[in-house]
Order: structure tokens, then C-alpha cells, then sequence
């Protein structure tokens, strides 16, 4: 059985996930951690239950989601996957950090791209990868079927959706991605969010007001 663990990280309140199985390894999955405080959470946590991070993998790479990409990755020795498509979003990082004014330590590139086909191992787990571009072109969700979840990064929310006018955003696209990649789940599917609470597919088709 896969636990999930959510942090509160950074001035975007992007909420960053560990996930872990019995074996006790673990993925660490989009680390906005930007301070020591958060860093101390994050690695306190993983010290407390005794876990083996084994990998650092993004939905998507805009600022608030790979603020810790550097920190996670060395403090490990583990390596950064992310899907193909979003190599490009990666690489305005440091762009990006300066237009807002944030302290940022360049992320790594990624020693190898996830692929859809293969999905994510770690421990006895493996939780499928779909593409679900929109908010950024190359955002990916990570689903279980077997645990009936899905961590969906800045897709969906409670009563909303991804913003689009991000480069590469697209409106029309985010909402065919949302409406044939994660409402085709099963409607009690729980959903992790890049930001605010966790919500149900079955709720979000019936009350979100973008996909009604």
C-alpha cells in the first residue's frame, strides 16, 4: 500500500508530496522546499519513518514546483526525471526566479526522461504517467489504481483548474486533458493538487464550474 505524505513549501504554497510504500522507499515528487525550515521538514520526515528516497520526479517544472529540485537532488545523490515535453519549462528556471525575485539554486537536468509507457517503480509500487498538457506542455500525472489516486499537479483543483496564461499554457487544451485523461478515472479517485486540498474526480465533474 503506497502513504502519501504533503508539505506546504515556499511563497506559492505549493503542496510537495512524498510517496512511499513497505519497503520504505520513497519518490519525492515536485519539491518546492525554498528555505532551511523547509528543507529541515522535508528531510526530518524521511529521517522519522526511515525512508530511502530513490527519486526526484516533477508533474511539471514552473518555479514554485522545482524551488528544492537542487537541495533534494545532492543532499540524496539521487537523480531528477521529468517528462521530455517539459525540459524546456525546466531550463526558464532561473529566468523565472528572477522576474519574481526569488533565491533559486539552479536545478540539475534530468539524467533520464519518465516514460508513459513504463510508468514510475520505486519499492514494490508502480503508479501510471499521463500526459495532460494545458498549464504547462509538458505536465504529467502520476495514478494509482491500485491505492485510487492520482497526484495531479497544477491540472485540477478543488472547484478549479490550472492557469493557462503561463508560456505554453493553453485553455482550451488544459480542459480536453483534464476532461479525457483524469475524468475517465474512477469517480472516487482521491486528488492530490499542486496547491489547496485534495479533492474527487466525482466531485469535480459535478460542481467545477470550468468543466461543467
Amino acid at each position: 500500500m503506497v502513504a502519501i505524505k504533503k508539505f506546504v513549501f515556499n511563497p506559492f504554497q505549493e503542496n510537495t508530496y512524498i510517496v512511499y510504500d513497505e519497503t520504505k522507499a520513497c519518490v519525492i515528487i515536485d519539491p518546492g522546499c525554498s528555505n532551511k525550515e523547509e528543507e529541515l521538514a522535508l528531510t526530518s520526515f524521511i529521517k522519522e519513518e526511515g525512508l530511502t528516497p530513490v527519486k526526484v520526479v516533477s508533474t511539471h517544472s514552473h518555479i514554485d514546483h522545482i524551488l528544492g529540485n537542487q537541495f533534494v537532488t545532492s543532499h540524496y545523490n539521487i537523480a531528477l526525471e521529468i517528462y521530455k515535453e517539459d525540459l524546456q519549462t525546466l531550463q526558464s528556471g532561473e529566468a523565472v526566479a528572477q522576474m519574481y525575485g526569488l533565491p533559486y539554486k539552479p536545478s540539475p537536468e534530468p539524467t533520464s526522461f519518465l516514460n508513459l509507457e513504463d510508468g514510475l517503480t520505486f519499492g514494490s509500487s508502480q503508479l501510471a504517467i499521463r500526459f495532460v498538457p494545458g498549464h504547462a506542455p509538458g505536465h504529467i500525472v502520476f495514478y494509482s489504481k491500485t491505492d485510487n489516486f492520482v497526484i495531479n499537479g497544477d491540472c485540477l483543483f478543488y472547484g478549479s483548474i490550472g492557469r493557462t496564461d503561463l508560456p505554453g499554457g493553453n485553455h482550451d487544451l488544459l480542459l480536453k486533458s483534464i476532461r479525457e485523461e483524469l475524468f475517465t478515472l474512477p469517480d472516487n479517485t482521491k486528488v492530490y493538487c499542486g496547491h489547496g486540498p485534495e479533492t474527487t474526480i466525482g466531485f469535480e465533474k459535478l460542481n467545477n464550474p470550468f468543466l461543467s
